[in-house]
């Protein structure tokens, strides 16, 4: 019984990131697709007039 109670907790960790993941990739997409990309188009719009006021150069 030492290797049922050795391979369940990877077993169970498997099993919920293959359920994650999967959860992701059937998120993705959809009628929400461009209200998600344009947040995030924003965000980066943000972050890129942030990093030119503080006079930063990209790299």
């Amino acid at each position: 019984m030492d290797y049922v109670s050795a391979l369940l907790p990877p077993i169970v960790m498997a099993t919920f990131f293959i359920c994650l993941v999967v959860t992701i990739v059937k998120s993705q997409g959809g009628p929400n697709k461009a209200k998600e990309d344009a947040a995030v188009d924003a965000a980066y719009a943000r972050a890129e007039a942030a990093r030119q006021a503080d006079g930063s150069s990209a790299s």
